[in-house]
């Protein structure tokens, strides 16, 4: 009897052994079959962002892709330069990215013609005067070359000093054009301090070196001088414009003060030459109606993060003195 009951107890012994060891087994043939799951959805997840990278740089390079495609096709065509917005060294609208667009059109052999294709309020006085020269560089380089400036809505102070380099203007009946004048901006809280109770302590070097500090009163000396630079701006502009115009301008009393006219003034004024749009310059004027855009592309990494501190910078800086030909 003892020997069977030690048989019996053995043998119990023996399946408990074994349901321990199938549970161990299921456990960590479940825990592979886990690790299996998470390695397949990582790499899923991985794959899926690195498609979805290659698509936003596609996207990003697309118009660069789709201009070398065009331009290697072999055609004669008539080369487009956007100078749309604000002309400013930080913005798309600057000497760097016009003058490298420039130089690429007129590099190219297949270009007929250039269009600057214009929609600009104006802005930085230097990045202006630095694209009105690179225009005659261009022509100087390539005198064959036209290089026809065409407004859509708006053509003024900065925007007009870049087209009055180029060959011709075509404007719309409707678009504004002019504005040959400097600006200066700035603002006065003297008073709004004194009722606040709060006291202006600036230390400086130098008499005049817060010259425009928005929390001082006006010093006359500093305005009269800050009025000088102003007109030897103005100047520039004038001679500028007189320059690239020529005897087509009619001169008026107020043709340099500031004033904006409508494209049809504008045409009779010899502020302009003619009405048109992009495509009537390059089919009826150049005579290459295909358009290739040659303005330069932004890095693909400003274009996903932007210029947050050059942005930053401009912000603070245009909250006290805006000084530009807008």
């Amino acid at each position: 009897m003892e020997s069977n009951n030690d048989m019996t107890q053995g043998s119990e012994g023996q399946k408990q052994q074994g349901w321990e060891r199938e549970v161990i087994e299921k456990l960590a043939l479940a825990a592979v079959t886990e690790q299996r799951k998470a390695r397949h959805w990582s790499i899923f997840f991985k794959l899926l962002l690195f498609f979805y990278l290659v698509a936003v740089f596609v996207v990003a390079m697309y118009p660069s892709i789709k201009k070398d495609m065009d331009v290697t096709g072999g055609e004669g065509h008539t080369a487009v330069i956007d100078v749309v917005g604000v002309i400013a060294e930080d913005k798309p609208a600057s000497f760097e990215n016009i003058s490298q667009g420039l130089r690429d059109a007129a590099k190219d052999k297949n270009t007929k013609g250039i269009i600057l294709h214009i929609n600009s309020p104006g802005g930085s006085p230097v990045q202006s005067d630095y694209i009105f020269h690179e225009i005659r560089l261009v022509k100087q380089e390539f005198p064959n070359l036209p290089i026809i400036s065409v407004v859509s809505d708006i053509c003024a102070s900065g925007g007009y000093y870049v087209a009055s380099a180029t060959d011709k203007i075509y404007v719309n009946e409707a678009s504004l054009i002019g504005s040959i004048g400097v600006v200066i901006n700035g603002f006065g809280f003297v008073e709004t301090l004194e009722k606040m109770g709060v006291e202006r302590r600036t230390l400086t070097a130098g008499d005049h070196k817060a010259m425009l500090d928005p929390f001082l009163p006006v010093n006359e000396l500093e305005t009269r001088h800050m009025q000088t630079l102003l007109n030897q701006v103005h100047k520039q502009f004038i001679d500028a414009v007189k320059k690239g115009r020529g005897d087509r301008l009619k001169e008026t009393s107020d043709m340099f003060s500031g004033l904006v006219w409508t494209g049809k003034e504008g045409v009779s004024l010899g502020l302009a030459d003619d009405f048109g749009s992009d495509k009537f310059v390059a089919k009826n004027v150049i005579g290459a109606e295909k358009l290739v855009n040659f303005t330069p592309s932004e890095r693909i990494m400003d274009r996903l993060f932007g210029k947050l501190g050059a942005s930053f910078g401009h912000a603070v800086s245009a909250a006290f003195t805006r000084w530009d030909m807008g």
